[in-house]
């Protein structure tokens, strides 16, 4: 099981949809760890840790978003896991 760091960059209609809410729910039904805030640019990120394929997933999850979203451009970047626990909204 390989531990990873994934953070997504997600633009369009993402502020005042549930977006944070819907990331933070996927995340914890995935057992993931991290935190998810909306940017100043209308931009929401998402940093999340665990397994790799459980973070593929979530990220397919991801650029869905919640039927009120519109995700037009999503950007991926991976890394090693930090020890992240919990999964926050800011």
């Amino acid at each position: 099981m390989e531990q990873a760091r994934l953070t997504v960059l997600i633009s369009g209609c993402v502020q005042g949809v549930g977006y944070r809410a819907f990331a933070r729910r996927q995340a914890l039904e995935l057992g993931l760890s991290g935190y998810t805030e909306n940017l100043p640019d209308g931009r929401v990120e998402v940093v999340a840790e665990g397994d790799r394929t459980e973070l593929q997933h979530y990220l397919h999850l991801l650029q869905r978003g919640p039927v009120h979203a519109r995700v037009q451009a999503v950007e991926v970047f991976w890394a090693e896991a930090g020890g992240l626990t919990g999964f926050y909204v800011y």
